[in-house]
């Protein structure tokens, strides 16, 4: 009976061990799941489609002004076809016609086309001839449509102008009364000079005047003793005018004196309701060189990720930067453009096999008035076949203007996407907001919002709808490039 009880106790014994072990295996198994599954997630991105879709009111980023230096002015980003510009309504407070997503990519490759010509200038491309505008024939200026907008006084009293920001572009100008030859409709008062107790003309004989040459790409003219600028874009567009000096103000506290700039009096093209650009580019006679003693040759700036929302534009440091991530400057071309490297593109939290010697090539400039980053084509074909394998669950849809990588949405209320996060010189390692990764078509389409250049010697260009929500740093003077993340929303 002894033995019997033993036996039975000892096989009791061996079962519960068993289940026990099993218990725990099944434990550790679960476990090592749901950290798989969380690692999983941290590259993904799940969100609401209506997320991409801006509203029909403006919320107001308002920057954090703690710590601020003195030396930094900031001022307020928007889109220039969002309800935070109001630029889309006529006098009477009509709304206008706002451009189509496909007319907005037109224009964007119009830009790109023009980017890229002046980069390589051998490339046989047709030139513009616009007589209209009395300028030689040249590729011209680019001009982006997907543009954002600040609001800057000129003149004393100053009187204020909403101007497209570009950094791709250097000369300052606005449209100018009496408009000798051509204005196009602005929401703006239109500038009248003989209204300001500090504007003056910049003569033909002067030094300055000869700097138009590299600003603008055109030899200055003369009219009676004037100096005349003359500056022509990708698509056709035009300004021709005074070059100028007026009190700049950007802020109640912050006027920039004696500011050089273009006043326009012969001016068309696709501007839209705007009052002329404001150029952030390198060249002597860009708003950053012309305030390197006030500001340090620093400036930087956030793009909200709607059209809804806005961001800002701060020229000096203010020291209170956090987590930005800084890559310098590569060798650059010309006098404008901000040149970078891109090491390597990451989707998923996988790396994508791309030679280096890909980006190499033709190099990458960064530029705020691109809106769809154009990648060599063996660095888009591989992230676009990457980004499909892992979108296998949404119905593929098809290619909408540039866009070829589009995905049927109308079943769904939320998307799931990979996350992409781009390494720049000195393991700058960049990660995108969902904004920037994709696009909306309409309410039930959407497409990975890259594209790939026609050919391995075109330039690249990193666009503003990757750079949407980051602080972008230019510390120009000490030759870098930064980005923050969460700069505004």
């Amino acid at each position: 009976m002894a033995t019997t009880l033993r036996n039975l106790l000892s096989k009791f014994s061996s079962v519960l061990l068993i289940i026990l072990l099993v218990s725990n295996c099944c434990f550790h198994v679960e476990k090592s799941f749901a950290v798989a599954a969380e690692l999983e997630s941290q590259h993904f991105h799940t969100l609401e489609i209506s997320s991409l879709l801006p509203a029909s009111d403006c919320t107001t980023f308002t920057t954090n002004t703690k710590g601020s230096s003195k030396k930094q002015s900031t001022l307020h980003v928007f889109h220039k076809h969002g309800p935070c510009s109001q630029l889309d309504q006529d006098k009477s407070g009509s709304t206008t016609t706002i451009p189509s997503l496909k007319e907005v990519l037109s224009y964007d490759q119009s830009r790109v086309n023009s980017i890229q010509t002046r980069l390589s200038p051998n490339t046989n491309t047709n030139k513009i001839n616009d007589k209209k505008a009395n300028l030689p024939a040249q590729s011209g200026r680019s001009l982006g449509s997907g543009n954002y907008l600040v609001k800057v006084g000129l003149g004393t009293p100053p009187k204020y102008v909403s101007l497209i920001f570009d950094t791709g572009s250097d000369l300052t100008w606005t449209q100018c009364q009496p408009c000798a030859r051509s204005c196009y409709q602005q929401q703006d008062p239109i500038f009248n000079p003989s209204t300001s107790t500090s504007y003056s003309n910049i003569s033909c004989s002067s030094n300055l005047c000869s700097q138009l040459t590299s600003a603008t790409g055109n030899t200055p003219g003369c009219s009676t003793s004037t100096c005349v600028y003359g500056i022509q874009y990708g698509d056709q567009s035009f300004s021709v005018g005074y070059f100028s000096r007026d009190k700049l103000t950007i802020s109640a506290t912050d006027v920039i004196p004696n500011f050089l700039f273009g006043c326009g009096q012969n001016n068309q093209g696709l501007f839209g309701n705007t009052a002329g650009l404001i150029g952030l580019g390198r060249d002597t006679l860009s708003i950053v060189s012309q305030t390197a003693q006030k500001y340090g040759k620093y400036f930087s700036y956030c793009l909200p990720s709607t059209s809804s929302s806005t961001g800002f534009l701060a020229l000096g440091q203010n020291g209170g930067s956090r987590n930005v991530k800084f890559t310098p400057f590569a060798s650059s071309q010309g006098t404008s453009f901000y040149f970078i490297d891109i090491l390597t593109i990451s989707i998923g939290g996988r790396q994508l096999s791309i030679s280096q010697s890909v980006f190499k090539t033709a190099g990458t400039i960064i530029d705020s008035g691109t809106v769809i980053t154009r990648l060599p084509p063996a660095a888009y074909s591989t992230l676009s076949s990457a980004f499909k394998q892992l979108m296998t669950k949404y119905t593929s849809a098809p290619a909408y203007s540039i866009l070829d990588t589009c995905y049927d949405l109308s079943n769904y209320t939320s998307v799931t996407i990979p996350t992409i996060s781009v390494t720049f010189g000195g393991n700058a390692k960049v990660d995108l907001d969902p904004a920037g990764i994709l696009v909306l078509v309409d309410s039930s389409t959407a497409c990975l919002a890259f594209a790939g250049n026609s050919d391995a010697s075109d330039v690249g260009i990193f666009g503003n709808t990757q750079q949407k929500t980051l602080q972008v740093v230019y510390d120009v003077a000490g030759g870098k490039l930064g980005f923050g993340a969460g700069g505004c929303k």
